[in-house]
């Protein structure tokens, strides 16, 4: 059996999860003919069980990388800040950090103090900022900045690893 990193074998598991949606779309068309009334319908050069079968195979694939995926992030690792993560932590973490990096995007953005109107109609109303909003730009910026470094060590560490599985069929 063949070996492919772990970097493939997502690039793989994309490519199969759009192969399956176009097999499902295949297996739809083939599935029915128009005829005129009397007349004997003719099947294409792909039968509705052939479909299904490459179907049902795509299927098996798909499932097969997919826990060879998921036992390799979870058997592997990688130092992040002085910390050892799993690479299924290490993608949570970069996730998390992409959310908090566009948290404080919102707040980066906002004005210290401004106006609000239609509160009332004769006393002005003011929203006022209890944070300073450079503050939040330059974390944001940091937290970008290492969503970016761990996606980077995530990328590199699924080139080291590999996992047993047979791609010829696909590549």
């Amino acid at each position: 059996m063949g070996q492919i990193s772990l970097a493939e074998a997502v690039k793989l598991k994309s490519i199969l999860n759009r192969r399956i949606h176009e097999l499902d779309s295949e297996l739809h068309r083939v599935a029915f003919t128009m005829i005129e009334k009397g007349e004997e319908p003719k099947e294409g050069p792909r039968t509705l069980a052939m479909v299904e079968a490459e179907l049902d195979d795509v299927r098996l694939d798909s499932r097969k990388l997919d826990k060879l995926i998921y036992e390799a992030n979870i058997n592997h690792t990688l130092t992040f800040q002085d910390e050892t993560l799993t690479i299924v932590e290490a993608i949570e973490l970069a996730t998390q950090l992409r959310a908090k990096a566009a948290q404080y995007k919102d707040f980066a953005t906002a004005e210290k103090e401004e106006i609000q109107y239609g509160y009332s109609d004769s006393i002005p109303v003011y929203r006022v900022a209890l944070f300073d909003p450079e503050a939040y730009r330059l974390k944001t910026l940091e937290a970008e900045k290492s969503a970016h470094k761990l996606s980077n060590q995530i990328n590199a560490v699924n080139y080291t690893v590999h996992i047993p599985f047979d791609d010829s069929k696909y590549f």
